[in-house]
């Protein structure tokens, strides 16, 4: 299947490893041209060589706001005009609803809300010029059955959601989609971190979730990759949840 991405420009966040990296690496295959940025300037930069493609890496934190302002002109000038931004930010650590002070909250707030908000409000000139455009959020499950375990998680990309919710609306008829991607256990060091141990995250998954195992960051990054797709130009507003059957809400 074409999927019309041949010399569309893409900015992909957080693509050092995980599913950002799968990501950029699916919308390469592609024939994207794409922008990825880490905090990590040496594992960026590895990503960048190892990726397929002509990719062209930047070092960003989803929490340095300042920082994101500019990415987007700078990926801009090495690129070309960027035609899809996928938002894509670590997770906040664990805990329940109390166990957080206000610099974490703070923090969760700038990598999971103000970040994509910063982001899409830059390059969406240029989209709406350009009547084209893909906005994806790397979301979570959590925004449709809250994880007890993810207090910060469950409030602040429910608040991401809202402000893409809104977002879709009003660029649709430009030609701008604009979806979030809800996210179920994917084998990546993330969820290694949260459960010990990457056999422990495998064992429970083949406990807890329907397919019997976790996702891979692959079949994560093909479905980004449709999303961004011209295949993909009535698909806007929506939470996609990719988990295995994880979720057990209608």
């Amino acid at each position: 299947m074409d999927l019309g991405l041949e010399n569309r420009a893409a900015l992909v966040m957080g693509a050092s490893a995980g599913i950002g990296r799968a990501v950029a690496a699916a919308l390469a295959r592609e024939g994207a041209r794409v922008a990825i940025a880490s905090r990590s300037r040496e594992r960026i930069e590895r990503a960048a060589e190892e990726i397929e493609g002509e990719v062209v890496p930047f070092v960003a934190d989803a929490a340095d706001s300042e920082r994101l302002a500019h990415l987007p002109i700078e990926a801009t000038e090495a690129l070309g005009a960027v035609d899809i931004l996928v938002a894509n930010a670590g997770g906040p650590p664990l805990g329940g609803a109390l166990d957080h002070g206000a610099e974490e909250w703070e923090d969760a707030y700038r990598s999971l809300v103000l970040a994509p908000r910063i982001l899409a409000g830059s390059m969406l000139p240029s989209m709406r010029a350009r009547g084209w455009g893909r906005i994806v959020n790397v979301g979570s499950t959590t925004t449709i059955e809250p994880n007890p375990e993810l207090n910060l998680s469950n409030t602040h990309r429910m608040a991401a959601v809202g402000f893409l919710k809104t977002l879709a609306r009003e660029v649709a008829a430009d030609g701008i989609t604009v979806n979030t991607v809800a996210t179920g256990r994917f084998a990546t060091d993330r969820m290694a971190e949260l459960h010990g141990s990457a056999e422990a995250v495998e064992a429970r998954a083949r406990e807890e979730v329907p397919a019997g195992r976790l996702g891979t960051p692959e079949e994560y990054g093909d479905l980004v990759a449709f999303l961004c797709s011209e295949r993909a130009s009535y698909i806007t507003g929506t939470v996609i949840p990719i988990d295995g059957g994880l979720l057990r809400s209608v």
